[in-house]
């Protein structure tokens, strides 16, 4: 029978197993193609239970509820052994937000099958379901999974950019680097590779964020890439960092911004706000005219909590842009939802939007209420990088020194891991 590209055996025709391997390629380096390569491995064999998987993982990034929910019904319904089985089971419960039970599921699926690289990769990688658990220290915990499994992926340039990735937010980044630019040696188009390179480079604040190779990166990747724009995002914090927000903004107007950026739905909103604000932190001037532009397009695609990562930046975008009605409508779900006990990561999200919030209002004794405690506990942001949980300590102390709190001040920047560096926050000493 035919397998996949990890050597498992898939219940379909040659062809539509080629059509299928050529899908999870282009999707494991998120570059276009993916959705076409999956349509065409339905199209040669409609029970083909993973192709409509795969499907199902190109409608949710693009965030097309109806065709998930149409996908994955296709691949319950399609001919399956075991292994595909428990594949599309742990798939069913992710999709529909069962982002706990998808975790043990995850788990569970990896120790009987440990080369099964398409579940892996939402299981422990930097988007997989260990980095939206909610938890403290899950950064630590999705290392240690990607490091188990390391042996059974070899050198893999999927596996080695995600290992990268892992590893480089524990405070490793030689180690890191290796792997990633391993990553990108055998695979010069894989987007993660040249992401997590990124992500190292802003956690060991390598010459500015890796502005150069990043820019040079971005001049041979197509725009349709699912991550030119996030990672058009990084270059224009290096920019920052370094201390050039015309370039910075160069760059946010030609491919960040949500009428440019061709990524993913929430990608788009999330870097949007990160990069408005952290603007305003460096002491740039708000445009108010902006956020309630972003604001509006947050209501209209994301209309109820999605999970705390994305909601702590679209409350921002509610609370800067003066939509009170917004802001007090998504928190109130939210605080509901975490009294109920159905809401990953607790008070975390409520506690850092009031916070920013109370920033964004210049009410500043009110932020630092809020926010101090939270420093050290961003993992339960439930998702993201510590480059974009940096906004809930920035704020923070952006907000001990517009109230004049040197002893907070000081005891916040005592805390402060090595890299980035400039902090690009106002007022700094």
């Amino acid at each position: 029978m035919p397998q996949d590209r990890f050597g498992l055996t898939l219940t379909t025709t040659p062809a539509a197993a080629d059509a299928y391997v050529r899908g999870c390629d282009l999707m494991f380096c998120v570059q276009p193609g993916a959705r076409e390569a999956f349509a065409a491995a339905i199209a040669e064999d409609p029970g083909f239970a993973l192709a409509h998987i795969g499907a199902a993982q190109i409608a949710a990034t693009a965030g097309d509820g109806a065709a998930v929910r149409a996908a994955v019904g296709a691949a319950q319904a399609g001919r399956m052994d075991a292994r595909e089985a428990s594949h599309v089971g742990f798939f069913a419960l992710l999709l529909s937000g069962q982002i706990a039970a998808a975790e043990h599921a995850a788990a569970a699926h990896m120790a009987a099958w440990p080369r099964d690289g398409v579940v892996m990769n939402h299981y422990a990688t930097n988007s997989g379901v260990m980095n939206n658990c909610g938890r403290v220290r899950a950064k630590q915990e999705r290392a240690a999974v990607m490091e188990a499994y390391a042996p059974a992926f070899g050198d893999d340039w999927w596996y080695l950019c995600h290992l990268a990735m892992a590893i480089s937010e524990t405070d490793r980044p030689d180690q890191a680097r290796a792997l990633a630019e391993r990553s990108l040696a055998l695979n010069p188009m894989n987007c993660q590779a040249a992401h997590g390179r990124a992500h190292i480079a802003y956690e060991s604040d390598e010459a500015g964020g890796w502005r150069s190779g990043l820019r040079a990166w971005l001049a041979t990747c197509p725009r349709a890439a699912g991550l030119h724009g996030h990672l058009s995002w990084h270059a224009a914090l290096g920019e920052l960092h370094a201390g050039n927000p015309e370039a910075a903004e160069r760059l946010f107007a030609d491919a960040v911004s949500p009428e440019v950026n061709l990524g993913p739905t929430r990608i788009r909103l999330i870097d949007s706000v990160q990069y408005l604000w952290r603007m305003e932190l460096a002491g740039n001037p708000r445009d108010p005219a902006r956020w309630r532009t972003l604001d509006a397009l947050a209501n209209r695609l994301v209309p109820q909590p999605a999970g705390p990562f994305v909601d702590v930046h679209l409350l921002l975008a509610g609370a800067v842009s003066g939509n009170a009605a917004s802001f007090e409508a998504r928190l109130a779900q939210i605080v509901a939802m975490v009294r109920e006990d159905r809401y990953i990561g607790g008070d975390f999200a409520p506690e850092a939007a009031l916070g920013l919030a109370a920033f964004a209002r210049g009410e500043h004794e009110v932020a630092i209420a809020h926010l101090a405690p939270l420093i050290g506990q961003t993992d339960r942001m439930g998702g993201g990088s510590r480059a974009q949980h940096d906004i809930i300590e920035f704020t923070l102390l952006r907000a001990c020194i517009e109230a004049g709190r040197h002893d907070a001040l000081h005891l916040a920047l005592s805390a402060h891991r090595a890299g980035p560096g400039p902090i690009p926050v106002a007022g700094l000493p």
